[in-house]
């Protein structure tokens, strides 16, 4: 990519970002719904509507009420008495959150087809008064507006309210195709409909998370438009005749529902944001306490009074945001407080296009930093966009009780961010991805990416660092290249130094070294490694099985290409920079890695291909390995145990492990027994280096299983 395309890239990238986010405000998908949502419910934890407004009463048909007066639903009589006494306490208006749909089937009448009765008493129950019919007295007395339930479903019979006392007056198009739509309706009875002042919907349409965070005023039922509960209790309260309707300006959706003196901002479906207050008893009154006589006067005078249940039995409870569960009463009372009060949460109509100004601009400003400054300018730029978008969102709620979408913006600023950010740092690491790579072609790709991330590494000096260490060695190579074409010769030690150190690589290991054909590998430096001694393990058995297989493959060829002799030693060393002041040589210095080297060397004596330390050994706790004995290196003061990994192939071609390991016990306690075992393992397994070694040093006349090492 040249420079041309990456400067209309870096001018693309902030474009496409705004216009991604253009895209999703307008598409507004499910998910980020839920989020925006979710940020409006917090506001509202913060900030919760005050319980200031006493204008609505609930007539609680709560756990009490139903123990002291029994089961539901209770005989119309009953109903007939509550209306009676809100009546007679001037109540503005009573509104009932339940649906009489049936017939009671408690009236004395009823009772006729269930009982075996005289002719006398049958005369005396057909002469008291119908509960039904009182009920309908007391309804007509009385404002009262009765509860329908809407369903999607469109069974048999009466769809929607047959009265309609008001009418709807539309200030621009009519707007039914907005409202939530339903099929049918369960109606109160016919008689009961009739006689009340008003018939609302109850329903809710809660979000995809059960929350109930809207409550709309009008809703569409087979085509027709009808109001809500909420909606008939405002006009009834008022003596209200009209509706009126105000359609937006672009004529989506309704902006206003004026019911009366109220002016109420509505969502385009005709739907009340609601900013609920927290719990207060003082809104409850239990009806078995009307009933008593026990609520004053003046609590239900002038009220708008909704009858409902907040009995757990009933199940009519709702999820609201402030994370409690709230009787469904309780919602349509605190919609009812809200348009009181004149306390309305709005989302305006200019809301959506101010949050698309902000995205297109916090977008374009983000990523024209983001890609041509530092990280940190371009984060700090974003953090204060963010933060200034934030504060401005809770300003708006908290302040004038507006609801501005700043989730879907600020999740297009931090994308933007993280993709300009990319794309700078793509930009400037460019021009050092070819030294790198070729780099790390000579040196340990984990020493390199060590080094670009800590370039105080290079001073000179160094740490105490606990490491592993391998050494490798091939045998004979300097016959293989007095035999064959010194170039041939050459050829075949890169591929097989090449496939070495990959091998190292792959295991995360450092190249410290390459001498000839010797390869030096470190572990644990210079990122640290828990598991340093198992990795290193592991890479030599990886290696010595690749130059097992590779030299076999030559030697068919009749190429006589030697084996690799591999030690291994962990301890602590002193790793850094060593090189001087105009030289970088990073390495460790230390015993442990002269020790891995001799170990390297003595397998020529011991006849082992790879020669272990016990202390490479303690981290390894699933390594099969044997025993060589102890080591008494020429020079060293302490013999070093060490011991020899076990492979598949050398299982099967050496002594058994048990048996082997028999004999060696014998022979460190210096048993007679060692050299007749040694003998008897020599005799079978004429090709296993150890018990030929063993064998050999006790028909010398050797004890126990120290070896001392003459040479280096």
């Amino acid at each position: 990519m040249n420079n041309q395309s990456l400067l209309r890239l870096s001018v693309l990238l902030p474009l496409a970002a705004a216009l991604i986010g253009l895209v999703l405000l307008l598409v507004d998908p499910a998910l980020l719904q839920s989020l925006r949502n979710n940020m409006f419910d917090q506001y509202q934890r913060w900030s919760p509507r005050a319980n200031t407004d006493h204008s609505v009463r609930i007539i609680d048909i709560d756990d009490e009420s139903l123990t002291r007066l029994g089961q539901w639903p209770w005989p119309r009589k009953q109903m007939a008495e509550i209306v009676d006494k809100l009546h007679a306490a001037e109540a503005a208006a009573i509104g009932f959150d339940v649906v009489f749909a049936e017939a009671d089937r408690t009236t004395p009448r009823a009772m006729l087809n269930l009982w075996t009765l005289d002719n006398a008493l049958r005369n005396e129950l057909e002469a008291l008064p119908d509960y039904d019919q009182l009920f309908v007295q007391s309804i007509q007395k009385a404002p009262v507006v009765l509860g329908f339930a809407v369903q999607r479903e469109s069974p048999d019979g009466e769809i929607h309210p047959s009265t309609r006392p008001f009418r709807y007056v539309y200030a621009g198009p009519p707007p039914d195709r907005w409202l939530h739509s339903f099929q049918s309706a369960i109606l109160a009875r016919a008689e009961f409909e009739n006689a009340a002042s008003g018939n609302g919907a109850l329903n809710f349409v809660p979000d995809s998370d059960g929350v109930i965070r809207r409550i709309p005023l009008l809703l569409r039922v087979a085509g027709e438009s009808v109001p809500s509960l909420d909606a008939e209790v405002l006009r009834v309260t008022q003596g209200e005749k009209n509706y009126i309707l105000k359609t937006r300006e672009n004529g989506q959706g309704i902006s206003e529902i004026r019911i009366g003196r109220y002016r109420i901002p509505t969502t385009e479906n005709g739907e009340v944001w609601m900013h609920y207050a927290p719990h207060s008893p003082e809104r409850y009154l239990p009806a078995w306490k009307l009933l008593a006589g026990q609520i004053p006067k003046e609590q239900l005078q002038g009220k708008m009074i909704l009858v409902g249940s907040s009995a757990q039995g009933l199940m009519d409870l709702r999820f609201s945001p402030l994370g409690r569960i709230l009787p469904g009463v309780e919602a349509h009372a605190q919609l009812l407080e809200q348009i009181s009060s004149g306390h309305i949460l709005q989302r305006p109509a200019w809301a959506k296009l101010a949050e698309i100004m902000a995205t297109l601009a916090g977008c374009l400003l983000i990523g024209f930093i983001a890609v041509r400054t530092w990280a940190l300018y371009a984060a700090g730029t974003t953090i204060a966009l963010l933060l200034l978008l934030q504060l401005g969102g809770w300003y708006a709620f908290s302040t004038y009780t507006l609801l501005i979408n700043t989730v879907t913006p600020s999740l297009m600023f931090a994308a933007t961010f993280m993709s300009g950010s990319l794309l700078h740092h793509w930009m400037s690491e460019r021009e050092q991805r070819w030294i790198k790579q070729a780099f790390s072609r000579y040196v340990s790709p984990n020493r390199v990416s060590h080094l670009i991330a800590h370039p105080d590494s290079m001073a000179l000096g160094g740490r105490r660092q606990e490491c592993s260490f391998i050494f490798t060695d091939l045998a004979d190579f300097t016959s293989l290249m007095e035999s064959i074409d010194p170039a041939r010769a050459v050829i075949l030690l890169n591929d097989y130094l090449d496939q070495m150190i990959a091998i190292a690589f792959k295991h995360e290991g450092t190249l410290d070294r390459i001498v000839g054909d010797a390869v030096a590998i470190m572990f644990s430096a210079p990122v640290p490694q828990a598991d340093h001694r198992a990795r290193a393990l592991s890479c030599a058995l990886e290696m010595d099985e690749f130059a097992s297989n590779y030299s076999k493959e030559l030697n068919a060829k009749g190429l006589r290409f030697g084996l690799t002799r591999i030690g291994i030693h962990s301890g602590e060393v002193i790793v850094g920079n060593f090189g001087g002041s105009t030289i970088f040589d990073y390495r460790a210095l230390g015993d442990p890695v002269n020790t891995a080297a001799r170990l390297e060397s003595v397998n020529k004596r011991l006849g082992t291909h790879i020669c272990l330390s016990e202390a490479t050994l303690s981290g390894c706790p699933n390594a099969q390995t044997r025993p060589i004995g102890h080591l008494m290196l020429k020079g060293k003061s302490l013999p070093l145990q060490v011991f020899e990994p076990l492979t598949p192939s050398r299982l099967a071609n050496y002594a058994e492990l048990e048996s082997y390991c028999n004999a060696y016990q014998a022979m460190s306690q210096q048993s007679p027994d060692a050299i007749l075992l040694f003998n008897e393992l020599a005799l079978k397994h004429p090709n296993d280096p150890l018990v030929q070694l063993h064998q050999q040093r006790l028909s010398r006349g050797e004890q126990g299983n120290l070896i001392v090492m003459t040479e280096k």
